[in-house]
């Protein structure tokens, strides 16, 4: 397995997202938990009720900061204030990396709030790279950008989403935040191999990796995040932690959110993966039978 300098907290192992229905029970059962992933924009605030539950969870556990706003592909000038009110927050957290999704979502200073895709041309992937690199050197901290799920293709595309990721994080020297589901979700809708997209991607600059579920409707796969991990998406976490050896793991489960319990077991099982993940590599194994092995650690 590759030396990873994007990946240096491997021992940060598998966590789950910090989520408002679950705060009680955080605050007072003290779970085991190696770590939790906050929605930065929930907390980039002056005071009050936000920062007071953050303190408390920061003072028990290890915090992974992850935007919804940055909008890297959006060709305007990055929001200062935006940016501003981030690095105070990450000096809180002290979060060892900060992701956010590789998207447009803004124009003249208009948000959609939604993570639309980038079309796959080598002019995108210069205004990307430059607008990563301006916040990765503002924020002085890691920058790793995430795959978003897809519904629509651009004409204009001049190479596939694996080989636009691929050109981004090179020109812009960030990491990447795999998410697998994602990868599935955009392969069933735009019928591509999504191992061919694993197999693609630089291992030494992965330094997380999201998993969750999806729903199959009759025509298209949405990202929704509401139930738990499917089969060959685990499937494809098994080839990518193959390829990046342990990484940092994130489940998202963001609707239809169950008990702690049930969400952190899910995630929990990602340990099964990474533990065959570790007995393969000394035993030469591949990703197929580090699935495999994966159904019977423990």
């Amino acid at each position: 397995m590759p030396a990873n300098r994007f990946n240096a907290f491997t021992d940060y192992g598998v966590g789950i997202g910090l989520r408002v229905p679950h705060y009680d029970h955080i605050l007072t059962k003290k779970p085991v938990v190696d770590w939790f992933e906050i929605i930065s924009e929930n907390y980039m605030v002056d005071g009050g009720r936000p920062l007071r539950l953050l303190d408390q969870i920061l003072d028990q556990y290890r915090v992974v900061q992850h935007g919804v706003s940055m909008y890297f592909g959006s060709a305007q000038a990055l929001n200062r204030d935006h940016l501003k009110r981030l690095k105070e927050l990450t000096k809180r957290t002290k979060t060892p990396w900060l992701s956010d999704h590789l998207c447009w979502g803004s124009v003249d200073g208009r948000y959609t709030h939604d993570l639309l895709p980038l079309p796959y041309t080598f002019e995108a992937v210069k205004t990307t790279a430059e607008r990563i690199r301006q916040v990765q050197d503002y924020l002085e901290i890691p920058i790793a950008v995430e795959n978003v799920s897809s519904y629509a293709e651009y004409h204009e595309s001049e190479m596939t989403e694996w080989e636009f990721l691929n050109e981004v994080v090179h020109a812009a020297d960030c990491g990447i935040l795999l998410d697998v589901n994602n990868i599935y979700v955009s392969s069933q809708n735009h019928s591509f191999d999504p191992m061919t997209y694993v197999d693609a991607i630089p291992a030494e600059r992965v330094a997380q990796i999201h998993i969750a579920g999806h729903s199959k409707f009759e025509k298209y796969i949405l990202d929704t995040h509401d139930h738990p991990v499917l089969d060959p998406v685990w499937g494809l976490y098994a080839l990518a932690i193959e390829r990046a050896g342990p990484t940092a793991t994130l489940l998202e489960w963001d609707d239809n959110i169950p008990s702690f319990e049930e969400v952190h077991a899910e995630a929990l099982k990602a340990n099964r993966y990474l533990k065959a993940a570790e007995a393969a590599a000394v035993g030469g194994v591949t990703a197929e039978g580090v699935g495999q092995v994966a159904q019977v650690v423990a």
